[in-house]
């Protein structure tokens, strides 16, 4: 979804950290729902990364979010990746130090 503000410069949702693109979908999900119902000028970003530590990652077809499948926010991270990642116990920080 590409906003425009003020008339003459496009916004984009930044969607480039660890789980935006999850939570992002729901933004264009609601924007095509809910306002625009059209794809005319609208994108939003999308960075192909860190998707696999989420139980329900993004889905993406021809360069366009699905809907998720299950309910929530999509931003529920698995607990293999929070016990490996939890600072300063988490097996990546024991191995970094």
């Amino acid at each position: 979804m590409c906003i425009k503000k003020h008339g003459e410069f496009p916004v984009c949702p930044h969607a480039g950290g660890v789980g935006l693109c999850e939570l992002v979908q729901h933004l264009a999900a609601w924007d095509y729902i809910s306002v625009s119902g059209s794809f005319d000028k609208r994108m939003v970003e999308y960075v192909e990364h860190l998707h696999e530590h989420f139980e329900t990652p993004v889905t993406i077809r021809k360069g366009r979010y699905m809907l998720p499948l299950r309910p929530g926010y999509s931003t529920k991270m698995k607990d293999k990746t929070i016990e490996d990642y939890q600072y300063p116990d988490g097996n990546v920080w024991k191995e970094m130090f």
